[in-house]
């Protein structure tokens, strides 16, 4: 009878701990005007998929570049703080998209996607650093 009690403890245990959930990731596209909140608000990690050359032409404040197309690419993401929230950005925002999903696989909890990208973080009159 004592093991069968043991069992069914052991049992429930492991249904309990199996059901435990993870903490999902998460990816949200955000605005200029959202992102803009968010890089006053939030201790975030903002990234530039764009190239180099790219990045030196314009980019946002505090923007760390890490080229989507790098070999080194997933070896630089997973440099990153998972924890922390991570905002992506390129161009028009097809590449962040790609980074974002890898972003998510890689196990980052949460991950904003600029909507438009710098163009329209541009048009929105935006500020841009230069790299001269």
């Amino acid at each position: 009878m004592k093991n069968k009690v043991l069992m069914y403890c052991f049992a429930l245990f492991a249904l309990a701990y199996s059901c435990k959930e993870e903490p999902q990731s998460e990816i949200k596209m955000v605005s200029p005007e959202e992102m803009q909140s968010l890089l006053e608000l939030e201790d975030i990690q903002l990234v530039d998929v764009r190239t180099p050359a790219e990045h030196k032409s314009g980019y946002i404040e505090h923007a760390q570049n890490i080229d989507l197309t790098s070999p080194t690419f997933d070896e630089d993401i997973v440099k990153l703080d998972k924890t922390k929230p991570v905002v992506v950005y390129c161009k028009s925002g097809g590449r962040s998209a790609k980074c974002s999903k890898k972003l998510k696989e890689a196990g980052f909890v949460k991950i904003y996607d600029l909507e438009g990208g710098l163009e329209k973080w541009k048009f929105k009159g935006l500020e841009i650093k230069t790299i001269e």
